[in-house]
């Protein structure tokens, strides 16, 4: 099976109200699926700054991600390839560094709700909204 890198969107969902997005986001990072530091980063800050979760509370659920998934550390390469994604595709720089990251960690599919579902990059990444 080709290795899912998960977008931060998708790691949120798991913590959702919304009962089948949480269904389904639940679904895919029980396959222990690729993420990045970027990732947990920007899930932290959104529990902390927007859903108002607490320290110790972020603290757990983030050691369970790490626990659950495998992880793509991101180099100074990530951030050159990210470039070159952002310039070809016109990504966003976060959003190109997580492709980037994505594709370094050689993962065939990226899920994502925030990107163009079925879009392919480098003719290797497709990236899918679970939620459609």
């Amino acid at each position: 099976m080709s290795a899912e890198f998960v977008d931060t969107n998708v790691v949120l969902y798991s913590l959702s109200d919304d009962v089948a997005k949480r269904r389904r986001a639940l679904a895919i990072l029980v396959d222990r699926p690729v993420l990045s530091l970027q990732v947990l980063n920007e899930a932290a800050n959104i529990m902390r700054r927007k859903l108002g979760f607490a320290i110790p509370a972020i603290r757990e659920v983030v050691l369970r991600w790490m626990g659950e998934s495998r992880f793509h550390p991101l180099a100074p390469s990530t951030l050159l390839s990210a470039l070159d994604v952002a310039e070809r595709y016109g990504f966003s720089h976060y959003d190109s560094l997580i492709i980037a990251a994505a594709l370094e960690a050689g993962c065939a599919t990226l899920y994502s709700e925030d990107l163009q579902h079925g879009q392919v990059i480098d003719q290797r990444l497709t990236i899918i909204n679970p939620f459609t």
